[in-house]
């Protein structure tokens, strides 16, 4: 080998190892992670948080953990006080507590393993101990009820795992399935009260046509009565009219010369009537047929 290529490669290991040692004692923590080390298996109690970290021991061994919010979906069958088994589906949305990540991985292991270990199983422990307090099956469906559970979940839930290195903001009830033939009685009571509902309408509808119909025929009764009442004022108000007429003309003189002369007029178109006697003292000519006459009219 010539003595000039000692040099290059002496020089080449040496930028070997500086690429090797580099690339361990310079570290970068992704975004919403943490990075724990650990030394020859031993736990460092300090995490490093998102971010680039140089120096660091290149002898270190690095764990990355998720510090992000995550959403779990679970299922569990939730027994009542019936002793019936509803299954209710839950989401919990939590997130790992950075400054907890040497502790979870000391106690624990990965971010999946407190999740497996203490999350899923205490979440499914709370949900059939809180279905203990419900008395019946169905009574799952109620608003009050599943307020009440979700309350509770969080409440208990985020007291246990915040000290397990894990916050859990929300749990939300996402279905609950009640058993077969719950469903179907519920269905065939929704349908009676349906029924029901619409008798009460068609009974309401019924109502308010007879109402109108009574109002109408009210209406036209008043309307009626106001016509008789109008009627009757009129022909009282022309009798009224009528009998003072009748009084003013009866005690008119020249009236009853008119009726006497009327009456002279129609006698003397009478073939029957020949004699007449007349009260020369009276101002209006009196006719008197056949006075004192015993054949009746006869000459």
């Amino acid at each position: 080998m010539p003595k000039y290529a000692w040099p290059l490669i002496v020089i080449a290991i040496a930028v070997g190892l500086l690429l090797m040692f580099s690339s361990r004692v310079i570290v970068t923590v992704p975004a919403g992670h943490v990075a724990v080390a650990t030394l020859f298996g031993e736990v460092e109690p300090k995490p490093y948080k998102e971010g680039l970290h140089f120096p660091v021991n290149p002898l270190l061994k690095w764990y990355f953990f998720d510090a992000r919010q995550k959403t779990l979906k679970d299922q569990a069958n939730v027994p009542s006080q019936d002793q019936l088994q509803t299954k209710i589906d839950v989401s919990v949305q939590f997130r790992l507590v950075g400054d907890m990540a040497a502790r979870i991985l000391k106690d624990t292991g990965s971010f999946q393993d407190a999740v497996n270990v203490h999350l899923v199983p205490k979440l499914r422990s709370l949900l059939r101990e809180q279905g203990k307090s419900v008395e019946r099956a169905e009574d799952f469906f109620a608003e009050e009820t599943q307020e009440r559970l979700q309350i509770a979940l969080e409440t208990d839930l985020s007291t246990y795992l915040l000290d397990k290195g894990i916050d859990a903001q929300a749990v939300l009830i996402r279905d609950i399935t009640l058993p077969p033939f719950i469903i179907r009685a519920i269905e065939s009571k929704k349908e009676r009260e349906q029924e029901v509902e619409k008798q009460r309408a068609e009974l309401e509808r019924f109502r308010t046509e007879q109402q109108q119909l009574i109002a109408s025929a009210e209406a036209k009764r008043e309307a009626a009565e106001q016509e008789a009442l109008q009627r009757r004022l009129l022909a009282d108000a022309q009798a009224y009219e009528i009998g003072k007429i009748n009084e003013a003309i009866s005690t008119n003189p020249a009236y009853l010369q008119l009726q006497a002369l009327e009456a002279l007029k129609s006698i003397s178109k009478d073939p029957s009537s020949k004699l007449y006697f007349l009260n020369g003292d009276s101002p209006q000519p009196l006719p008197l047929l056949n006075i004192g006459d015993p054949l009746g009219g006869k000459q």
